[in-house]
């Protein structure tokens, strides 16, 4: 009789320690929960909202390399040493000089502006890799170009806002919010100053801003990843992982994270990683990852390979 008392009792105490989590745990999980996922919904709609505006990643129709130095003649016709796929037939004369300085003589008769407003003669294009690039605006405002500056060589990049990839856009696919897929992340800083080498995916190579790295537990695997700093004081992540090129896309996604506090912590949220812009246009120099930011884990978390535009 004692014996079977005895046995009782036992499993009845290990039944009270096998309990799950109190009312009030449950509770405070799932309003912790419901809030991460309106975090991760108000992020996407903000991201639809970047991605598809008139000048946006999806408005991208062209990227023509110029000369080092010398005079390209630029418009939509034959003639035109640089020829675009939108715009008037002669928009003007970009004259590049020694000290990769641009110059834009506009076309008499063609109405062009200048960072939003009326050209006036003869101006000075500023490349993204000297500050904030020149617009220029045509086509009543919905088409533009500015100069870029990638491997040491300039470029027109050209927007449509009419263009296919924006106007026929349905939308993005994603993985299911995973609040697991949330890490406290330890950032560790490199020396002022450093910078590594990144491939762009046209295969150029361009040193980057790169401040520390980035450390995480997954389960049982821990991962460091490079961090690069663009000039917008965030912590810029290029990474790959077990779903590039099968469930998401194949040569990167991307995703930021704040510079941490006094304790040395940040936030590295994969339900925020998203596809680059080479992802929708081949219009795009995408860097790719470093190989140390190559992730031998699934990130089943942020967005899908992008939908194809159908005709």
């Amino acid at each position: 009789m004692m014996r079977t008392y005895t046995m009782v009792l036992t499993a009845l105490l290990l039944a009270g320690c096998q309990q799950g989590p109190s009312p009030e745990q449950l509770a405070k999980e799932k309003a912790e929960k419901m809030k991460h996922y309106s975090e991760i919904m108000k992020w996407r709609t903000e991201r639809i909202g970047r991605l598809t505006k008139p000048d946006g990643w999806l408005s991208l129709v062209g990227m023509h390399w110029l000369p080092k130095s010398g005079v390209t003649r630029v418009g939509s016709g034959e003639a035109n040493g640089t020829r675009l796929t939108v715009g008037p037939d002669k928009l003007g004369l970009i004259t590049i000089d020694e000290g990769k300085q641009v110059w834009l003589q506009p076309e008499n008769g063609v109405s062009l502006s200048i960072d939003g407003q009326p050209a006036a003669g003869r101006t000075k294009l500023l490349p993204d890799s000297q500050g904030t690039a020149t617009v220029v605006g045509f086509n009543d405002g919905k088409a533009s170009f500015i100069v870029i500056e990638r491997g040491g060589k300039l470029a027109l990049r050209v927007r449509d806002s009419e263009a296919a990839t924006r106007t026929r856009f349905t939308g993005i696919d994603y993985f299911p919010v995973d609040k697991t897929f949330r890490y406290t992340a330890t950032f560790t800083p490199h020396d002022a100053g450093r910078t590594i080498d990144i491939v762009n995916i046209l295969g150029m190579v361009e040193p980057m801003m790169n401040p520390g790295t980035v450390t995480f537990s997954a389960g049982e695997q821990k991962f460091t990843l490079e961090a690069i700093d663009e000039g917008d004081h965030r912590l810029f992540l290029v990474f790959a992982d077990r779903t590039s090129g099968k469930e998401s896309y194949a040569a990167a996604r991307f995703l930021y994270a704040e510079y941490p506090g006094p304790d040395g912590k940040t936030v590295v949220d994969f339900n925020k990683a998203y596809n680059p812009p080479c992802a929708f246009t081949a219009f795009s120099t995408c860097p790719m990852p470093p190989p140390e930011n190559r992730m031998d884990i699934a990130v089943v978390a942020g967005e899908k390979k992008p939908r194809k535009i159908t005709p």
